[in-house]
């Protein structure tokens, strides 16, 4: 693979390729516009956002609110789903076009596939999952966790431009200022669309997508020590009870108990909730590395000696069967 000629790792724009579902950003979109935002301004540059899709209507000037200089829409029907050979000669033509110094995608199903694709067509590298950025004098560094979340290794990639994906919830977005000035440039699409080799017949959506587990401000994930399927219906009530939402481990959504959609960890979302109950979790790295940044974690375990505790700021030891019954009747009682 060849790298792409230098002359872009001195350039002082940034690229965000931003994400909409069912014509509304995630928030990972405005997350990745601080990220830019910030770098941009450490080194007096610009950030460009783009978005491709059908329908997009007036969402361009949504993120000149949130930071960007100028945005990009390549709006045509046969954009209106993913496919990454269908995205990558626009996004590429667009890349060539601005020559930024850095790609930033976030680290979704969608994110976590387009990258290494755009990356490899880019002759360029690509590194996935990162939770913080900075510069070291002009090297642009990537923090992301490796072993299992028991380490973090930083990189800096020597080709360019650099093309990295960033979590969920590991960066700010900035305030939205509707009298922030912009440019909303609408394109045509480079794409022959006879081209697209694959075409897409169906799209099925789950009854549970776990769409409000990444916003909510409490969720209350249960793990293996449920013991089984029923541990989650109290789960449930504990999560009703608190207006919050139920998340899970790894272990519970590979024994069928929960749906992948509600995975915390390394491998599933990355949360920071307000408050953060875990029951039946041990705690390991990879699980942790999902939800530490939680503001307020309580723990519930038989095990006093389980990894999760040394992260709570309040732990029960018990039997997670007798003490959720407890706190599902004593919340209760507060709101009478």
């Amino acid at each position: 693979m060849s790298a792409r000629a230098n002359p872009v790792k001195n350039s002082s724009s940034f690229f965000v390729i931003c994400e909409v579902v069912e014509n509304r950003f995630l928030n990972l979109s405005y997350e990745a516009l601080g990220l830019a935002r910030t770098l941009a301004d450490s080194v007096g540059g610009t950030v460009h956002a783009v978005l491709v899709g059908s329908g997009l209507g007036g969402l361009g000037e949504d993120l000149i609110a949130h930071g960007a200089d100028s945005v990009f829409v390549i709006d045509a029907p046969f954009l209106a789903e993913y496919q990454a050979d269908a995205w990558l000669p626009d996004l590429a033509a667009l890349i060539d076009r601005v020559r930024p110094r850095a790609i930033i995608v976030g680290h979704t199903a969608l994110g976590a596939e387009l990258a290494p694709r755009l990356a490899f067509r880019l002759g360029t590298t690509v590194a996935t999952g990162c939770n913080k950025v900075s510069f070291e004098g002009d090297d642009l560094l990537l923090t992301r966790p490796c072993y299992g979340g028991k380490a973090e290794e930083v990189v800096s990639l020597r080709t360019a431009p650099a093309l990295f994906t960033i979590k969920s919830k590991c960066f700010e977005p900035i305030a939205k200022l509707e009298s922030r000035s912009g440019a909303v440039m609408r394109l045509d699409s480079v794409l022959d669309p006879a081209s697209v080799r694959t075409k897409i017949r169906e799209t099925r959506h789950g009854a549970d997508d776990g769409a409000l587990l990444e916003s909510a401000r409490t969720v209350v994930a249960g793990g293996g020590g449920m013991q089984n399927a029923l541990g989650f219906e109290l789960v449930t009530r504990l999560a009703d009870s608190l207006g919050g939402a139920v998340g899970a481990s790894r272990v519970a959504c590979d024994l069928g108990w929960c749906p992948p959609s509600r995975q915390v960890g390394l491998s599933g979302k990355t949360i920071a909730p307000e408050l953060y109950i875990a029951i039946g979790i041990s705690g390991a790295g990879q699980h942790m590395a999902g939800c530490a940044n939680a503001k307020n974690i309580v723990a519930i375990n038989t095990d006093p000696d389980a990894p999760i505790f040394r992260y709570a700021r309040y732990g029960i030891v018990g039997d997670c069967h007798q003490v959720m019954p407890a706190l599902i009747d004593e919340i209760a009682s507060f709101r009478k």
